[in-house]
């Protein structure tokens, strides 16, 4: 691989990609760019408090995504095969990652969920770094389905199911959810029966449901959904606050840099509620924008899976799109109030390379489905030497 292909902005291939590789490329960094920009803002007076630092937070989240464009333009230019050829491993080693989170003295607890391990001074989340490796290994599974023997789909299905149950447990509802809903509908798009889809979505739902009852934090999130003035101070305080930043924003907002909600009013406005802040800073107009640049990716996303070769890229495809659009989607409707709050950060906007890495990871993913689906080469037909003969002997008559 050439050494210019893992610097970021210096790889001199991307003119020679194909028309949707490079729209998503530049959407992405469109993407990026505005994220790093709400980030200075949302953090800095949190990190000017907690560290002595206004732009501590920012420093890191650059550094996070320096290396994380690196990883992004190493899968831009690796075929596919050779990535899906290793997700078993990754599968695995973020699966015991997982499991280890619930390991007393291993995890690291925040608001009450063990969902960070530390590896010497890096805190990683596997429940977020799998996530592009389940749409992997999903499409990699349902796309040759009926080439598969019984006992290798239910090992699979098995392994499927201890990561949303690993995730389950840390307790990460949202994001279980958020996987157990990527993987259906990537099974559901290789056209799986509806049997197996009817009865899986009944036990998600239940699964979802037992897990509101047991965890009594999940329960009063839900009731303060419900009814988030009925105790302000408490269970229903950030979902008020987050409100109030959305509509003090009104048509045009109050200007980058100028939002009082997250002057220690809104909490982890840097991370689960950085939308707010968003719309409070850029207002109505913004958040439209903010849409349309969703709307612009998941009509690019599903072009890219309309167009590719096989079954697996599209599966591939259609996972990435799920993902990113998905949890931005969910992100952005906890802070409007339209789901239960919960803990997903918006990708590309949210503090954490965790989530930073797992985004762009994702993202070349689906560029690099794109790249498959419209570069390959066209090599001609030799014809047969028999047929040259005849041609030359044609041409000796004339």
């Amino acid at each position: 691989m050439n050494l210019r292909h893992l610097i970021p902005f210096l790889d001199d291939s991307v003119s020679t990609w194909a028309l949707e590789a490079r729209l998503l490329r530049w959407l992405t960094l469109i993407w990026l760019f505005v994220g790093l920009i709400m980030l200075f803002s949302a953090s800095y007076p949190v990190a000017e408090a907690r560290q002595g630092d206004g732009l501590y937070y920012f420093k890191r989240q650059i550094v996070w995504v320096f290396f994380a464009l690196i990883g992004f333009n190493m899968i831009v230019n690796l075929p596919l095969r050779k990535i899906l050829g290793k997700t078993h491993w990754f599968i695995a080693l973020f699966l015991l990652l997982i499991f280890a989170t619930l390991i007393p003295g291993l995890g690291r607890k925040a608001f009450d969920a063990a969902r960070w391990i530390a590896i010497g001074p890096i805190p990683l989340q596997p429940s977020e770094l799998i996530k592009p490796f389940l749409v992997l290994q999903s499409a990699r599974l349902f796309g040759q389905w009926e080439r598969l023997s019984w006992p290798i789909r239910l090992t699979w299905l098995g392994v499927f199911c201890l990561v949303i149950l690993g995730i389950l447990a840390q307790p990460n509802l949202s994001t279980a959810a958020l996987c157990g809903m990527t993987i259906w509908l990537i099974a559901l798009a290789a056209g799986l029966p509806y049997k197996y889809l009817g009865g899986t979505a009944f036990g998600g739902l239940m699964l979802a449901l037992i897990s509101i009852t047991l965890k009594e934090y999940q329960r009063r999130r839900v009731m303060s959904f419900l009814n988030p003035w009925a105790d302000p101070r408490g269970d229903g305080y950030q979902l008020i606050q987050s409100l109030l930043a959305v509509g003090s924003g009104q048509t045009w907002g109050v200007g980058f840099g100028l939002s009082q909600q997250k002057l220690f009013y809104l909490p982890i406005q840097d991370t689960d509620f950085i939308f707010a802040v968003f719309a409070e800073e850029f207002g109505f107009v913004g958040s439209i924008v903010m849409l349309a640049i969703l709307g612009l990716f998941t009509t690019m996303g599903f072009i890219v899976a309309l167009k590719a070769k096989n079954i697996v890229n599209r599966l591939v495809a259609i996972g990435i799109t799920t993902v990113i659009i998905g949890q931005s989607l969910l992100h952005i409707a906890v802070s409007t109030g339209a789901l239960p709050t919960t803990g997903l950060p918006l990708p590309m906007f949210s503090y954490g390379g965790n989530s930073m890495i797992s985004s762009l990871v994702s993202i070349a993913l689906l560029i690099r489905v794109a790249r498959e689906s419209s570069e390959a080469e066209v090599v001609p037909l030799r014809k047969p030497q028999s047929q040259n003969l005849r041609q030359h002997r044609n041409l000796q008559r004339k």
